[in-house]
């Protein structure tokens, strides 16, 4: 069975670029490619899959629904998580989480998803302005399909 890190190995080289699909109140599927990264999740410690996100359509559905499928890829070869989503940032907020903390944990999701950046006060202006928000995935269920066999 693969790990998180199994996964996310998968697009480590695409900048951490994954399809995240989120349920509509309706019932239909909702994706979009974001850039994830692993990181230490800032209460339990837990390794979790994490994102930024931005746009009213996957906020709102993650706060209905906070059920979330990433898929990661590299050619045929993938790999899928599941999990519930947590939300952290200035319309989500959570009761460890202050401005100072929220501009922090918004670099290092970035970072972890392999992002670097010239101008990291610009970076944490537009990330402010935007109103981006911190999302957590733990993972529930990991699975991919099977490796290609070796041609050795």
């Amino acid at each position: 069975m693969p790990t998180l890190q199994d996964a996310f190995g998968l697009a480590r080289a695409d900048q951490g670029l994954a399809v995240v699909a989120t349920l509509r109140a309706d019932t239909t599927i909702q994706s979009s490619v974001v850039n994830t990264g692993i990181l230490a999740h800032p209460v339990t410690g837990e390794s979790v899959l994490a994102f930024v996100a931005l746009g009213k359509v996957k906020l709102a559905n993650l706060r209905a629904r906070p059920q979330v499928t990433t898929t990661f890829r590299d050619g045929w070869q993938w790999a899928t998580v599941e999990g519930r989503a947590e939300l952290a940032g200035p319309d989500d907020p959570q009761p460890w989480l202050d401005s100072e903390r929220l501009r922090l944990l918004l670099r290092d999701i970035f970072v972890a998803a392999g992002g670097t950046h010239d101008d990291w006060s610009e970076y944490d202006r537009v990330m402010a302005a935007d109103r981006r928000t911190a999302v957590f995935v733990r993972p529930d269920r990991i699975y991919s399909n099977p490796a290609p066999a070796s041609t050795d």
